[in-house]
Formats: C-alpha cells, sequence, structure tokens
C-alpha cells in the first residue's frame, strides 16, 4: 500500500469505523485522540451488541487486559471510574462497565450511529478491477437500507460473531440445516439462565470439541443434575475423545493430567453421553425431534442442538475491494503465519500491527477477531494493538504505526491459571481453591483407577461439590485444546 496515498485520503474524508464492539471503540479513542475526523457505524442498537449475547460468559483474562489504553484515558478525565484491572469480567459486566459508558461519553456518542448494518464496501467509481488510482477514490459504504456515504479509510471491525460456523463436517451446511435453524443455537445460550426453560428436561446434542462446547457441556451437565429428565449428548468428529481430554494420565505432569480430565468424568459419570466418529452430514426435523445423520446408518434424535463449532470472518462486505486472504487461516497473508492455530495459542501470538492487517487496498484495516480469520486465537488485547497501530500510520505517524506496545505477562492472558481463578471468583470461593484441587487430585491418581475419579476423591476431601470440581478439570482439559487447530471442531 502507499503510506502517502492513504494520509492524502484521510485528510479530506472521515474515516469510517465498521462494529461498536470492544475494538471498534478503541479506534474511536484512538482516532478522537489523533484529532481524525470518524464515524463509527454499529448494526446492533447500542455498543457491545454482540458482546452482550454472551453477557452469561466470563472472561478468562482481567480487565487490565480487555481496556484499551486510549478508551481509558478517555473514560478517567471523564470521571469514570473503571472496575478492579485484577477482576475478571463476565461479558454483561464488560458492556456494561466499560462500553456502554465509553460510548456515551459526549466526545463518541455524536460520532456513533446505531441500526447501521453495513451490507458492501468498494471504491467511489471504482470496482474491484479498476486499478486507476485507487488510493485517491474515496470508499463508498453502503448500509442495507440503501444509504451510501463516503470514507477516506475504512476500519472494518465487524468481528466473526454474526457468522458461526455450519455443522457441516465439511465446512458446507448440512443438508437441511437450514431448514433445522430454529432448533440449532449457534452461540453460548444461557442454560442457567435466560434459556434455561429451553433445555431443561430436555434432550440436548453438543457438537464441537473446543470451549464453547466445554462450556455448554458444563451448564447442561449442571442442569440435569437438577432437572431430572435433562439429557446431554456430546457428538465429536474425532473416532475417539483423546484429545478433547488432553494428557489424562500420561501427562508428564500427573496433576495437571488428572485436572484436564474433567469432561472425562462427565462422561464417565452418565452427566453426558459421548459418540464419537460423528461428522455430522443432514439434518431431519420431525416436530418436535430433530435429527442429526451422520457417516453411513449413524443418527442423533435430540430436542435442541448447540453447534459449537466456531466462527468464521465474513468477507462478502469486500467482494468489490482487493483483499489478500491466506488460503488456510483466511486473515490476511501477513498475518497468517503469526496466528496459525497449528503453531500458535493466544499466549503465544506476536504482538503486531499495520503492516499485518493491512491489505492492498489502500485504506482499508481488517481488525480484531475479523482480522483472525478462522484462528481461534484472538485477544482483545492484540486487537487493541493492531488498533493504535492502524490509526497511528492514518494520522500519518509510521514511527509510533511500527512501534509494539503490547505487554503481556509471561504466561500470556489465555492460561489455565486465570481461567480457574476466574471460575474461583464467580463462584465466590477461596483463591486458592485451585491449587489445593491440583495438590489433591495428585494424591489421588495412585489409589484411582482413572484420572477422574482422582478429581472427585479430590473434591470429597476438600468438602468441594463435584460439579464445581468438574468445572475446574474441564476448562483445564478445553485449555489444552485450544492450541489445535480450529477444524478439530
Amino acid at each position: 500500500m502507499s503510506h502517502d496515498n492513504v494520509h492524502d485520503v484521510v485528510d479530506v474524508e472521515p474515516v469510517v469505523v465498521i462494529g461498536a464492539g470492544p475494538v471498534g471503540l478503541a479506534a474511536a479513542a484512538h482516532l478522537l485522540e489523533r484529532g481524525l475526523e470518524f464515524l463509527v457505524l454499529e448494526a446492533g442498537d447500542a455498543a457491545g451488541a454482540s458482546v452482550a449475547r454472551w453477557g452469561h460468559v466470563r472472561l478468562f483474562s482481567p480487565w487490565q487486559y480487555n481496556v484499551d489504553d486510549a478508551a481509558r484515558r478517555l473514560l478517567e478525565a471523564s470521571g469514570v471510574a473503571l472496575p478492579d484491572p485484577a477482576s475478571l469480567p463476565t461479558g454483561a459486566e464488560l458492556v456494561d462497565a466499560y462500553l456502554r459508558p465509553l460510548s456515551r461519553l459526549a466526545s463518541l456518542a455524536a460520532r456513533i450511529r446505531y441500526n447501521a448494518d453495513v451490507v458492501a464496501i468498494s471504491r467511489d467509481r471504482l470496482d474491484r478491477v479498476s486499478g486507476t488510482d485507487r488510493a485517491h477514490a474515496p470508499f463508498v459504504v453502503r448500509l442495507a437500507d440503501g444509504e451510501e456515504m463516503t470514507a477516506g479509510a475504512v476500519i472494518d471491525a465487524t468481528g466473526t460473531w454474526r457468522t458461526p460456523n455450519v455443522l457441516g463436517a465439511n465446512g458446507l451446511p448440512a443438508f437441511g440445516e437450514d431448514a433445522a435453524s430454529p432448533w440449532i443455537d449457534y452461540a453460548l445460550p444461557d442454560v442457567l439462565g435466560t434459556d434455561r426453560a429451553t433445555y431443561a428436561n430436555r434432550h440436548t446434542v453438543v457438537v464441537g470439541a473446543g470451549h464453547s462446547a466445554a462450556t455448554t457441556l458444563l451448564a447442561l451437565s449442571e442442569l440435569k443434575d437438577v432437572t431430572a429428565d435433562t439429557r446431554v449428548t456430546w457428538a465429536l468428529r474425532a473416532p475417539a475423545p483423546d484429545a478433547a481430554y488432553g494428557g489424562g494420565a500420561d501427562d508428564e505432569l500427573p496433576a495437571r493430567g488428572a485436572l484436564g480430565s474433567g469432561l472425562q468424568v462427565l462422561v464417565q459419570t452418565g452427566r453426558v453421553d459421548l459418540v464419537t466418529g460423528f461428522a455430522v452430514q443432514g439434518i431431519d426435523v420431525v416436530s418436535p425431534v430433530v435429527t442429526l445423520r451422520g457417516s453411513g446408518d449413524m443418527s442423533i434424535d435430540a430436542d435442541r442442538i448447540v453447534a459449537a463449532t466456531g466462527y468464521r470472518p465474513d468477507w462478502g462486505l469486500t467482494r468489490e475491494l482487493r483483499v489478500d486472504l491466506d488460503p488456510i487461516v483466511d486473515a490476511s497473508r501477513q498475518l497468517a503465519p503469526l496466528i496459525d492455530p497449528n503453531v500458535h495459542s493466544c499466549g503465544t501470538v506476536y504482538a503486531h500491527g499495520v503492516d499485518e492487517v493491512a491489505h492492498p487496498e489502500p485504506g482499508y484495516f481488517a481488525v480484531g477477531a475479523k482480522s483472525y480469520g478462522r484462528a481461534p486465537t484472538f485477544l482483545m488485547a492484540t486487537g487493541y494493538e493492531q488498533i493504535r497501530s492502524v490509526v497511528a500510520a492514518l494520522a500519518g505517524d509510521w514511527v509510533a504505526a511500527r512501534e509494539r506496545q503490547l505487554d503481556l505477562p509471561a504466561t500470556g492472558v489465555c492460561s489455565v491459571t486465570h481461567g480457574l481463578h476466574a471460575i474461583t471468583a464467580e463462584l465466590g470461593l477461596s483463591a486458592d481453591l485451585p491449587d489445593k484441587l491440583m495438590s489433591a487430585t495428585a494424591r489421588h491418581m495412585s489409589d484411582s483407577a482413572t484420572p477422574g475419579q482422582a478429581v472427585l476423591a479430590a473434591a470429597d476431601e476438600l468438602h468441594l461439590d463435584h460439579s464445581v470440581a468438574l468445572r475446574f478439570a474441564a476448562f483445564a482439559t478445553e485449555q489444552d485444546s485450544r492450541s489445535r487447530p480450529a477444524g478439530d471442531e
């Protein structure tokens, strides 16, 4: 891209930011500090609309890594107090204590439009093939209602929440999936809260092996403990659940291996029925029963399906722009090697900025979760660093743009330690409980037939409810699986 040309266009046109989530609002804060004109377009009716959808879920990174520096400066200057930086917020708390107060500041509120759903981006009088002086042609941003506006640069922070992966094992929708959508949840349902009536005393199949699957399986198992007719089935594409169970008894650290057997305990204790080697091919509905069809004659009848199969970006907005995407990760070609889930977990992704999120289209930048394509390794802190770098470049400050200012702890912010302590905070338990549970589990390994039994024996020793112990254990299992490819879900 031509650096000077991008700056020239920004001089005469506003920057349009698409999305008023954490990264989009961080962009607004940095643009304001740099004195650049901008407009934020949000498809929802309030800031953080997508985050609010998973408001019942607690993050595993503390507040200090979830608040952008420029946004923090704006809030503090306005007298808005942020929560304890060491505490761990839920999605709802992130919205209520950070995103909504930020969006309501007078300096930002007038520059944010809600219910403004962007459906396409192009160049004024140029399609993707046209090569004449693209850098000096303003962007055209089209909304769902037909309104169009021009922009000097576009920061695309639309995320991936609205485009979940399908259930079909080959990446295509399973036959009948669209028609069965009323029986399918593609998000993280609030099983123990607002969605309780949908799942209580019903049979639910959870498809997937990552964080969303583990979270939902745990919640459903708790619901099963208090609603006798609730049934839970866990469908895995893999021929065996070993990868999802983690190291187990063969783990080089026995305590970690035992604590990493929580999902196995869910199966062993009958809270969850496991079906392996199940590659979804089709879905049939004979109301009220929905049937998942696998290869051969495999099938599962249920009342509900939770598709915990991850998310993907929607690049359809940019079909008339020149974007250069890695053919595997579906991220920019420069960024893809840094975030490839075959190599990296979220804790090993290096700080990166404008050069990695830019595309051949001058002035267009995909940032945040969207920039990561299909890699499940995104952290808000890395998105904020992207934004700081991109806005510095738009302001012509290339020295700052190419600095790397991301400062994460050596263990990352997606570690098992953070997650276990998030659970203790949520349940109001002692902060040293995870360590005690791990130590007790290690002691019971020698006299337990399975690592799962060692977890439950440790729970009994500590007078800890089994469902709580399983939450700790299953989370540790899930963290061991996060560094595996998203395709394993």
